[in-house]
């Protein structure tokens, strides 16, 4: 035990994590030449084609120092605020964290709390300034910010480079020399912490976990203590860039257990694994469970395919604990899930990869957060959906989820982020200069204003300088409405919305102008209303499609001609009554992008 070291690496968002955690791959000979590729760890299509890493992966290396046999167990992590609760899930499996700083760019939000996350957890930190070698590198600069930051001393940070291998022996010194051996009791009863799962179509569901005490054989009468399953560990083994099979898995190890689990409720991240004949006294208390900031609808586009669209979002969950989802139904789109994410990235990608990778094309409501509806009988409702709010009569008051947003730019951009966040709701509270010509700017805001188009905005004021971080804070009463979108006054629940009362208005009439230029023509005139309880605040009208009814009449009497146009406005006033209007999925879509 101890020769083992347990480290993850955290940085911001494209400082160049997986491309030094592959020249660690290459220096230990972990990879073969002719299995290297860039982005080793990152196996998704999704995560190759945007560059950014989504899932934690955990890989174990070999290593000779001073003539000794080394065990590192490297958890590679996403750097993206959305996927913060990876981060807190590997921090939870490890001793160690190389904290990455691009020598270009300096520190960034993300960095910040990921390494307040690491340093509540006990981790010891080694500072590595990344991409040293490029033209445009300040490394006298960005050590500055890190000595302020981390309290480390400056010979402490460690300059290298994922592109030239520069530094990657120091490194691999740094992790022996300064990480603890993970601490464990080898003789006591079998205690693992489970930090992920994936699902194998032909093995079932494969567990990831870190042994805290005792150790696990082939074969084991094991169970799981949270779900109270036990089952037979048919084959258990340490991860490699494949999966490589052991009769025993020691004390403070990272390893693999496939026990034939068929069923995603089986196993839940976070969960301890114990022997049935010799259970350990109490559950490892590891990370706490996620909490959801964005809610959406997600439908399947035929309404036949529900039930697969259940396993699909099953099986996904098992690769992604922090998805949660419930079965509603929805008026215009017929059966489909309530999902809750942890931000619009994570949003996106969730329904890019029920799309690729279970061939599931689905529709995907506006967006929207959660909130406490309080009666004028004094109950207090919880509501994800907006068409469960009540009706206006019977609410007292609504209270919506404030953040704390964080966000670090340079300094000639301070005016256009203010401007940008008090438009969204904003309060401002801090603003502390880290160097120079870099501020950190601290704001109290709606989450609900973060949620459609704030991130963009904030990269587009800031020429793409600026980061941002955010954590939840507490619950504050705000004037809130539901605003309603009627076509031929049918109301269109998946289009409702809870908004400032101030914006209803503006937001309202954008959205009636939108669906009129995407709802096709049809034979009859299609009004789009958009409403606050019974009040009709915007409307707009798609003319109907007009045959020429008087072409017929050359010459003659004006009475034949309005005869005519008579009838055919009675056709048309019939047709209304029983036509239905199809909404195109765009129109959906169409309402987040009405900002930009």
């Amino acid at each position: 035990m101890e020769k083992i070291r347990n480290f993850c690496i955290i940085a911001h968002i494209d400082h160049g994590k997986s491309t030094l955690a592959d020249r660690l791959l290459e220096f230990t000979k972990t990879v073969s030449a002719r299995e290297a590729q860039a982005q080793v760890l990152d196996d998704m299509d999704l995560e190759r084609e945007r560059g950014i890493t989504i899932k934690s992966h955990a890989i174990q290396m070999n290593y000779v120092y001073k003539g000794e046999n080394y065990v590192l167990n490297l958890i590679d992590t996403p750097g993206h605020v959305d996927f913060s609760y990876e981060v807190s899930r590997s921090i939870a499996a490890c001793e160690g964290a190389l904290l990455i700083v691009d020598a270009a760019q300096g520190i960034q939000a993300q960095t910040i709390s990921n390494l307040y996350l690491a340093i509540d957890n006990g981790l010891e930190i080694i500072p590595v300034l990344n991409k040293m070698d490029l033209p445009s590198a300040q490394p006298e600069e960005v050590k500055d910010q890190i000595e302020d930051l981390t309290g480390c001393k400056r010979e402490e940070i460690i300059p290298a480079s994922g592109k030239t291998g520069l530094g990657i022996s120091e490194i691999l010194e740094a992790i022996i020399t300064k990480v603890p051996h993970p601490k464990g009791d080898p003789k006591a009863p079998l205690q693992a912490l489970i930090f992920d799962s994936v699902f194998n179509s032909f093995r079932g569901i494969i567990a990831y976990y870190k042994i805290v005490n005792g150790e696990i054989k082939k074969g084991d009468h094991v169970k799981f203590v949270n779900v109270g399953g036990d089952y037979h560990a048919d084959e258990i083994g340490i991860l490699r860039l494949d999966k490589e099979p052991r009769s025993v898995v020691k004390t403070g190890d990272v390893g693999y257990i496939i026990s034939g689990i068929k069923s995603a409720k089986e196993v839940k991240v976070g969960d301890t694994i114990t022997h049935v004949a010799n259970p350990c006294l109490e559950a490892v208390g590891g990370f706490e469970d996620v909490k959801p900031m964005v809610f959406a609808g997600i439908y399947p586009v035929e309404t036949d395919d529900y039930e697969e669209l259940r396993t699909s979002m099953e099986k996904l969950q098992l690769n992604d604990a922090s998805l949660t989802f419930e079965p509603e139904a929805s008026a215009a789109l017929g059966f489909g899930f309530r999902c809750g994410f942890l931000g619009m990235l994570h949003m996106e990608i969730v329904q890019e990869r029920l799309e690729r990778e279970f061939n599931m094309t689905v529709i995907t409501t506006v967006p929207n957060v959660s909130y406490f509806a309080y009666t004028t009988k004094g109950e207090k409702l919880h509501i994800n959906n907006p068409s469960d709010l009540p009706e206006v009569s019977h609410i007292d008051y609504i209270e919506e989820p404030y953040i704390k947003a964080q966000i670090i730019t340079k300094a000639e951009y301070i005016g256009a982020i203010l401007n940008l966040c008090i438009e969204k709701r904003g309060f401002f509270k801090n603003q502390t200069y880290l160097t120079t010509d870099r501020a950190e700017l601290i704001f109290e805001m709606p989450l609900a204003e973060i949620v459609f188009d704030f991130y963009d905005r904030l990269k587009t004021v800031s020429k793409g300088y600026a980061s941002f971080d955010y954590s939840p804070i507490d619950y504050r009463a705000s004037k809130l409405v539901r605003l309603d979108i009627l076509i031929n006054k049918d109301q269109l629940d998946a289009l409702s919305a809870l908004i400032h009362a101030d914006r209803a208005y503006d937001l309202g009439k954008k959205m009636c102008e939108k669906l009129k230029e995407l709802i096709p023509r049809q034979q009859f005139e299609i009004a789009i209303q958009a409403a606050i309880g019974a009040k009709i605040i915007a409307r707009e009208s798609v003319k109907a499609l007009r045959k020429d009814v008087t072409s017929k009449c050359y010459g003659g009497d004006i009475s034949r001609k309005r005869k005519l146009l008579e009838k055919q406005k009675e056709g048309k006033k019939r047709m209304r009554q029983v036509g239905s209007v199809e909404i195109p999925q765009q129109a959906f879509m169409a309402v987040l992008k009405l900002n930009s």
